[in-house]
């Protein structure tokens, strides 16, 4: 018997079977693959996963769904019920660190989960989400548009941005009031604009966008001085959405250079 979704939850269970087809294809997951599931609701796209794998982990907030997936699935399914918001999915990691990650995230969710993500992506393969339509957009936004944001820098920090395909919103029950689109996010070895100092590059590029209307010299000023952006070649009268990763890189590089370097006194 089906659950009627919960509004709290953002839940929009998927049921179109070519959808599911095809999302299932896009992740390929391979019989000996360690992959979790994120929010597996009725168990649409599980089942079609474990079509594939030998054994799949899902973490599911709903307490209801949760023994139903363990009924449907048995031994093949290692569900916990949690927040993913606070999971530990680095935990579920193999020693290799080649753990995969998969799900119909749930709207109200989606940005700050990713967030939670980046943290563990050094023990991430890659992850593939349906998303609404307009975060897909924003996490692969080139500078210089309305969708390029702190969510554009900072996945593009970490992962290479693979847009896949849209789905409609009548694969979902009930049908979500936008589009949705599906997204491959892969993590980087070594990224390919390295910040020296993660943490700090964190905090400006939040920080730019957070007055993303003011010039960099004016909503950043109370962490570089014009001298330090002229060490990145950053012109000071330029705004966030303009930067590219490699530039939000040098400036947070450029404000760690001592006084004596940069011709301060």
């Amino acid at each position: 018997m089906s659950q009627t979704p919960r509004k709290r939850f953002g839940q929009h269970f998927l049921h179109d079977r070519d959808v599911i087809k095809r999302i299932a294809a896009a992740i390929a997951p391979r019989p000996d693959d360690t992959l979790v599931e994120i929010g597996p609701g009725e168990g649409a796209l599980t089942a079609a996963l474990l079509r594939r794998l030998a054994h799949l982990h899902a973490v599911e907030l709903d307490r209801d769904l949760v023994p139903r997936l363990r009924a449907r699935f048995g031994a093949a399914l290692s569900v916990t019920q949690a927040d993913a918001l606070h999971f530990d999915f680095a935990a579920l990691a193999p020693p290799q660190g080649d753990l995969r990650i998969a799900g119909n995230l749930p709207y109200n969710i989606s940005t700050p989960l990713i967030f939670h993500l980046l943290d563990s992506t050094a023990q991430i393969r890659d992850m593939t989400f349906l998303l609404q339509r307009e975060v897909v957009e924003r996490l692969a936004a080139a500078p210089g548009g309305k969708d390029y944001g702190r969510l554009s820098v900072m996945v593009q920090y970490r992962c290479a941005v693979d847009r896949l395909f849209r789905v409609g919103p009548g694969a979902f029950s009930p049908p979500p009031k936008v589009d949705s689109a599906v997204v491959r996010l892969r993590p980087y070895r070594v990224p390919p604009h390295p910040a020296q100092d993660e943490a700090h590059f964190a905090r400006l590029v939040a920080h730019a966008f957070t007055q993303r209307r003011k010039t960099l010299g004016r909503s950043l000023r109370t962490l570089l001085t014009p001298a330090q952006f002229a060490v990145a070649g950053i012109d000071p009268m330029r705004r966030a959405e303009t930067l590219s990763v490699a530039e939000f890189a040098a400036l947070s590089d450029a404000a760690g250079i001592p006084a004596d370097r940069r011709g301060l006194t």
